[in-house]
Parts: C-alpha cells; structure tokens; sequence
C-alpha cells in the first residue's frame, strides 16, 4: 500500500510540472490535438500507479514523451501557417448575412437546434438579431449581434420548421396546426417543406424563414384569433 501512494505522490508531480509546462491553454481552451494529447498523459499515468509490476519509470519516460510530442505540435502550429488549420482546424462561420450556412453546419456535425442553444447560452434569442457567427477551432462560439439587437428580441421564438420537419412540441405550444404554416409557405412561394431549413415564430407573429440555400427573410403575420404569447 505504501508503495502504490509513494508511486501514485511521484506521478503526480510529474503530470503537474508536465502539465504547468504545457502552458495555460491546456487547461482552458484546448485545441484538438491538445484534447488527444491531454487524454494519453491521462492514460499513460494510470497504467504505473495501477500496476505494481511495471517500473515507474515507463510511465514517467512515456508521459515526458508525450509533452516533448506536444511542445513540437505547438512549434509546427506557430511556425508553419498551413499547418495550423490542418492540426488545430480553422473557424467555421456558421450564420453570415444571407442567414444560417446550412454546409458549415454539417461540416461540423450540427444542426440548426444546436446552433439555436449556442446563441441562446450566448444571450441571443432571435436569429435576425446576428450579422455573424462563428464556432471557433477549439469548438467555443461566438456572435456579433446587430446594432440594435435589443429591439428584434421582444419575445422568445419557438422553432417551427427544423430541417424540413415540423417539432411538433413546439406546434403544441403556439397551439397551430402545421396547415396554418403550410399556407404561410405556400404564400411564400414554399410548395415543399423539405426546402425549408428553418423557420420560427414568435409571440408579435415575427416569422423568422430561410429556404436552403436562400437569404433569410423575416414577416410578420397575425396569428388567428389575435393570439401571441
């Protein structure tokens, strides 16, 4: 037992002047290969604290190997331009002033209801109300809202339309049926869901729509019944 907490005390230390070596960025915003490079020194110093049998000094000498892997990674990122978007990527501009970029999104791996909760953990609650978006190479988000931002978020959109499907929750919610918006398209011009990527609609009777591949548009209708929320 004395042994394991003598093995697991050395350990340790050596992760965390590894780790202070490796700069702040390893803590907070890590870049990919930061991320792989973080999980294997995880890893590899498992391996001897949990294993008597092994030497001590396998885990250190791997674990050394792995940060002197890195600190050529950092070189190779600071020093040679194209290699840095092919090791740490670049950042993918996401909504633009056409509206959303459908191709960024799955380039990525996200859909319009991920970017929806980025904007709203970013305090943007309307799509209109952002000229740019951006998700960064480490994976944060950012936005740069309209000059007057404030004045497009008076009450919470609800997403109707979703990559040509219907949430019906939502539908629920505004207590519409999908006929009133299938006549809202066809007014449009829109004969076929499938060709919308978003719309939402909001408490005023802002609609807020995009067509795949179009620029965004925004209308506001009066809901039947005078109701808003």
């Amino acid at each position: 037992m004395l042994l394991v907490t003598i093995r697991t005390a050395i350990i340790f230390i050596v992760l965390l002047v590894i780790m202070r070596l490796m700069g702040k960025r390893q803590i907070g915003e890590m870049q990919p290969f930061e991320l792989v490079i973080t999980l294997l020194i995880a890893e590899l110093a498992c391996i001897p604290m949990a294993d008597v049998s092994i030497p001590l000094l396998y885990g250190i000498v791997a674990v050394v190997t792995i940060f002197v892997l890195h600190e050529i990674m950092t070189l190779l990122d600071l020093k040679i331009k194209p290699l840095k978007s092919l090791i740490s990527g670049k950042p993918s501009v996401v909504i633009n002033k056409n509206g959303i970029d459908d191709y960024q999104l799955k380039r990525n791996n996200l859909d319009v209801s991920d970017l929806i909760e980025s904007l709203r953990s970013a305090g943007y609650f309307s799509l209109d109300s952002i000229d740019y978006a951006l998700y960064e190479a480490n994976g944060t988000f950012s936005a740069l809202p309209k000059q007057d931002y404030e004045q497009t978020q008076n009450s919470l959109p609800l997403v109707i339309i979703d990559n040509g499907n219907y949430d019906s929750k939502n539908l629920a919610i505004l207590g519409l049926g999908r006929e009133y918006f299938d006549d809202l398209l066809a007014q449009k011009g829109i004969k076929n869901i499938k060709k919308v990527l978003v719309l939402t609609a909001d408490g005023t009777g802002k609609i807020y729509l995009q067509v795949k591949n179009e620029k965004f548009q925004t209308f506001t209708v009066e809901y039947p019944g005078g109701k808003v929320w």
